[in-house]
C-alpha cells in the first residue's frame, strides 16, 4: 500500500506530545476509517499494511503514537511491537494495540511485548480519543522528566567537574609522599574513597631531625569533609611556620615544636568555637627527635597507631581519646615512648581497619598487623606503603567498594637507610 500523509499539523498546538500518527493494518478499510479519524483530529497520519511496512516507516517517521492491528499475516502486531521497542529513538513512542481478544493472558502477552494501552475492535471513535488523550498525558509528564533529568545531568556534569578540580587542590594537600631527613623518612598514602574525602595526612619540620607528623580522620564525607581537611592543613603547614599552630616562634630565631597534647587543645578550642563547623575529627599526631629516637604523641579518638620494631615485634600505642571538636573544654594526655633504629611507626586512619575482607569481617587490628608484617620489610618509605595498599586490595571483599577514605604516615627511624 502506498504511503499517505496529511501536513495539518499547523492546526496542533506546539505543546501536543502527539503529532505524528501511525497505523498498521492489513485490512484496506480498517486503514481508511481510522486514517480519517485521525485526520479530522488534526494528526499527521501515515499508514502501513503489516508489520515489515511499519518497521521501514518508522525508521524515517519516528511516529509519536502508533495503532496496530494485532492479527496480521506475516509480521503479527505483537511481533511489530517488540521490534518497534527495539529500535533507537530519541524519545518515547506510545503504543496501542487494537485486538479482538479479551483474556488476561492475552493482555499480558501484549505488556510484554511492550504495548502501552488495548483497543477493542471494531474501534468506538469516543474510546479511541480518550485513549490518545491519555497517552499525550503520559508522552507528555515522560518528556518533562527527559527535560528534567536533562538538566539534572548537566548540573550533575558541572558538580562533576568541580569535584574532579577540588580533587586536584586535596591532592596538592600533599604535595609530597615522602620526606628524607638525616636519621629517618616520613611516607604518606592517601586514598580517598570518593572524588574528595575527609582524610589527611601530613609532616612538617621546624629544624635539623626535628619533625611533627600527623593522621587526621573528618567525620562525614564529601564536599564538607574536604573542607575542614583543608583547614586543618592550613593550621599544620608545612610551608609556612608562622600559620602552624603546632609551632611556636622562639626568641624570634627559629620554630619549635609545641608538646602534642597541647596542639590538641589548641585544635579542639578552635573547632569547637567555630560555630559555623558542625564537624569533628579524629587525630593522632607525634613529635619525633631523630637524634635520640624519642618520640611524643597524642591520640585523639583515632586509630592506635603501629610500632614496628625492627626485631619483629610489634604493638599498637594507645587507648583512645576524645576526637577534636566534640567537647569544649577535653583534655590530651601524652603518649612517649622511644623508638630504635630500623623501627617504624605506622599513622591510619580506620578506613584500613574497617575494610571489609573475604568473609565479610573487617581487616581490624590484627590483621592490619599480619599485613605489615606480611610487606617485605626490605622495601622503604612508598614502596613499603603501597605494597601494603596492594595487599589490601588482594585482600578485599570480591564486589565490595572501598566506604572510607584510606591513609597512612609511616615514620621510619633508620641512621643508615639508604637514600
Amino acid at each position: 500500500m502506498s504511503v499517505h500523509a496529511t501536513h495539518s499539523a499547523a492546526h496542533l498546538q506546539d505543546a501536543t506530545p502527539i503529532k505524528r500518527v501511525l497505523v498498521v493494518d492489513d485490512s484496506r478499510v480498517q486503514l481508511r476509517i481510522m486514517s480519517s479519524i485521525l485526520r479530522r483530529w488534526h494528526y499527521d497520519v501515515w499508514e502501513a499494511s503489516g508489520g515489515q511496512h511499519a518497521l521501514d516507516l518508522c525508521a524515517q517517521v519516528r511516529p509519536d503514537l502508533v495503532l496496530s492491528d494485532w492479527m496480521m499475516p506475516g509480521m503479527d502486531g505483537l511481533e511489530f511491537c517488540r521490534r518497534f521497542r527495539a529500535m533507537t529513538r530519541d524519545r518515547y513512542g506510545y503504543f496501542i494495540l487494537l485486538t479482538s481478544k479479551s483474556e488476561k493472558g492475552e493482555i499480558v502477552l501484549g505488556l510484554d511485548a511492550g504495548a502501552d494501552d488495548f483497543l477493542s475492535k471494531p474501534v468506538n471513535s469516543d474510546e479511541l480519543r480518550a485513549r490518545i488523550n491519555a497517552g499525550a498525558r503520559m508522552l507528555a509528564m515522560q518528556r518533562e522528566l527527559a527535560a528534567t533529568l536533562g538538566t539534572l545531568q548537566k548540573l550533575y556534569d558541572d558538580i562533576d567537574k568541580d569535584l574532579q578540580q577540588a580533587r586536584l587542590i586535596q591532592e596538592s594537600l600533599v604535595p609530597r609522599r615522602r620526606v628524607k631527613q638525616e636519621n629517618g623518612t616520613v611516607s604518606l598514602l592517601l586514598k580517598p574513597c570518593g572524588h574528595v574525602g575527609g582524610d589527611l595526612v601530613g609532616m612538617f619540620s621546624p629544624g635539623r631531625n626535628r619533625l611533627g607528623v600527623y593522621s587526621i580522620d573528618v567525620s562525614g564525607h564529601g564536599i564538607t569533609s574536604a573542607l575542614v581537611t583543608a583547614r586543618m592543613a592550613g593550621y599544620l603547614s608545612a610551608e609556612h611556620f608562622e600559620e602552624n599552630m603546632a609551632l611556636e616562634r622562639r626568641f624570634d630565631q627559629f620554630f619549635a615544636l609545641r608538646p602534642p597534647e597541647q596542639v590538641a587543645s589548641l585544635l579542639n578550642r578552635r573547632l569547637t568555637n567555630d560555630r559555623g563547623v558542625a564537624e569533628y575529627l579524629t587525630m593522632a599526631y607525634a613529635t619525633v627527635d631523630l637524634n635520640s629516637g624519642n618520640v611524643a604523641m597524642v591520640q585523639a579518638g583515632h586509630p592506635p597507631p603501629l610500632l614496628l620494631r625492627a626485631d619483629g615485634s610489634h604493638r599498637f600505642i594507645g587507648d583512645g581519646g576524645l576526637p577534636i571538636g566534640l567537647m569544649e573544654n577535653a583534655r590530651y594526655d601524652r603518649i612517649s615512648f622511644r623508638m630504635q633504629p630500623g623501627d617504624r611507626l605506622i599513622l591510619y586512619s580506620d578506613g584500613l581497619t574497617e575494610c571489609e575482607i573475604q568473609g565479610g569481617q573487617m581487616l581490624e587490628e590484627d590483621g592490619l598487623a599480619q599485613l605489615a608484617l606480611a610487606t617485605p620489610h626490605r622495601l622503604h618509605d612508598t614502596d613499603y606503603l603501597d605494597d601494603l595498599y596492594w595487599r589490601l586490595c588482594q585482600m578485599r571483599a570480591p564486589g565490595s567498594d572501598y566506604v572510607d577514605d584510606i591513609s597512612a604516615a609511616m615514620l621510619e627511624f633508620a641512621p643508615d637507610q639508604p637514600e
